[in-house]
């Protein structure tokens, strides 16, 4: 990136600054993506990757700071100027709520929780960083990827890989909440007690108060409830769930695998149906792969003791691998269908 000391040498510096910054937020955003939607673990550490970007940004702030203070030299691109404000704020409030989330020391800023305002935040810059180079088009040269440039490039990840180690050393030594994060960049909340597990829904849902004696769970053309379910020959297990809201709890879990519900139920498998539609009593719904039903549980117990109302009272799923979106919970309904489970956004959108 053509830079002087304290200053950029030519126009071109700005624009190859400029490049950078997209593409380490393109980054940064795959990487983030992938590690709050992806349940398994890769061989590629996809947060470290996603920090790695965000602290690189941090690193090419100084330079950016140059293009800006060039920018604001001249009268005219005040939309872009506008656009840059927005994007600096952004790109800031992501980094230090990610950061911030990062320690465990802080869940909620007011109604909201930090990866809220983190995955807000990302979405602005975003949003910004298109409305930049729609108003101001970088495109990239073949003379970008010159000896010069790559080795700036170098320096500045090679900078930010420290940077993220040091963090993550210092996390450690702490004794932080951070130093107990998955590969996913959820922290941990104590095995064994569901109480620890804050209560989620997805975007408006409320906490419905189910009647248990009134609750039925449609499996195909039957009605089932909540005695019968609990007659079914229960399985207890061990499992991890981890929430996009940035949290993860190991519990002991009793239910019985959606496999069995289904041959109790007299459903057949057939090749006419691809998948099976669990739908919650607010609507939500996921669709879970006919082949995959062996090992995800409808289960109606956690930690020794039914479930609470708000995590899912009388019945929810618990798919291990999964992210917790998958976990659907006051399941109401376990129909087959001929919709492939391929055919749904990877996070959900309803």
């Amino acid at each position: 990136m053509a830079l002087a000391t304290g200053k950029l040498s030519t126009r071109n510096g700005g624009r190859r600054v400029n490049l950078a910054l997209g593409l380490l937020l393109v980054v940064a955003t795959l990487t983030g993506s992938g590690a709050n939607t992806i349940g398994v673990d890769w061989p590629i550490d996809l947060i470290q990757v996603h920090a790695a970007a965000a602290l690189a940004l941090l690193l090419l702030a100084p330079w950016k700071s140059l293009v800006v203070r060039r920018s604001l030299s001249r009268r005219r691109g005040q939309p872009v100027r506008w656009l840059s404000f927005v994007l600096l704020a952004s790109v800031l409030l992501t980094i230090g709520s990610g950061l911030l989330h990062a320690t465990g020391s802080v869940e909620h800023v007011g109604p909201l929780t930090l990866m809220q305002i983190h995955v807000g935040a990302a979405v602005v810059a975003l949003l910004a960083l298109t409305g930049h180079f729609r108003l101001h088009p970088v495109r990239p040269r073949p003379t970008d990827a010159d000896r010069r440039a790559l080795l700036r490039a170098a320096a500045v990840g090679g900078g930010a890989a420290l940077a993220v180690a040091a963090w993550e050393t210092g996390l450690n030594a702490s004794g932080a909440s951070g130093g107990q994060r998955r590969f996913t960049g959820s922290v941990e909340k104590p095995r064994g007690v569901p109480s620890a597990m804050p209560v989620t829904s997805w975007f408006d849902d409320r906490v419905p108060r189910l009647d248990a004696d009134e609750w039925r769970l449609h499996v195909g053309d039957s009605d089932w409830d909540l005695a019968m379910i609990r007659a079914l020959p229960q399985e207890s297990f061990a499992a991890t769930l981890d929430c996009t809201g940035g949290w993860f709890a190991e519990q002991d879990w009793e239910g019985v695998r959606l496999s069995a519900v289904l041959a109790a139920a007299g459903v057949a498998r057939t090749e006419a149906w691809r998948s099976l539609e669990v739908r919650s009593v607010t609507g939500y719904a996921r669709w879970f792969g006919s082949g995959t039903l062996d090992d995800v549980w409808l289960v109606t117990r956690v930690g020794g003791a039914p479930l609470s109302y708000g995590h899912g009272y009388p019945a929810r799923i618990v798919a291990p691998g999964r992210r917790g979106f998958w976990w659907v919970k006051w399941v109401a309904s376990l129909q087959p269908s001929s919709r492939p489970a391929w055919v749904q956004s990877v996070f959900p959108l309803s």
